[in-house]
């Protein structure tokens, strides 16, 4: 499901928008695309340091969104620059194994936001 264009996308820098939403109004919050690391079987995996609010919502509603793009990679019709929307259900490691590889990468996480893609869309 994840194209070798959105691996392009990641291995340059970019923001990540994440959107969750629980009971109440969407929350957003960042993170940078050289943070996310993608499994085997297509779970991208994300350093949480803070996240509360977002982890919150997972709690509720599962569902979540994510924005990321860069301006380094062409996108359709020799555009400059491409991102994706990534639709999928989330949750929030503690521990595991792929818990302690992330923290090995990032020291500072309290969790790892784990989100299983449902859907990823090219825009631009």
């Amino acid at each position: 499901m994840l194209t070798e264009k959105f691996f392009d996308v990641i291995g340059n820098e970019g923001v990540v928008s994440i959107v969750s939403w629980g009971n109440a109004e969407p929350h957003l919050t960042c993170t940078w695309n050289s943070y996310l690391v993608v499994t085997h079987d297509e779970r991208i995996l994300i350093p949480a340091a803070g996240m509360k609010k977002t982890e919150a919502n997972v709690e509720v509603n599962n569902r979540i969104l994510l924005a990321l793009g860069t301006r380094n990679v062409e996108g359709f019709n020799g555009y400059q620059g491409t991102g994706f929307r990534i639709e999928g259900t989330a949750r929030f490691l503690t521990q595991g194994a792929d818990y302690d590889m992330m923290y090995k990468k990032y020291p500072f996480i309290r969790s790892v936001l784990e989100v299983t893609v449902v859907s990823a869309k090219q825009l631009l």
